[in-house]
């Protein structure tokens, strides 16, 4: 399997506290960093979980 380039591009202010903690498992911390995790099923749940706060590239 390839890689994902995952970048938060949406403020976790005013989320969901679930949501919140997706994120920050997901390794981001701040707007406008990215991430490099490897493609597999847990990865792929968390992401589609947050979809609407991050944007996400095969690597």
């Amino acid at each position: 399997m390839a890689d994902l380039k995952i970048t938060l591009v949406k403020s976790t202010i005013g989320a969901v506290p679930k949501h919140k903690k997706t994120v920050e498992a997901l390794g981001l911390k701040k707007t406008g960093k990215t991430v490099v995790l490897p493609d597999n099923a847990a990865i792929r749940g968390m992401v589609k979980q947050v979809q609407h706060l991050v944007k996400v590239e095969e690597a």
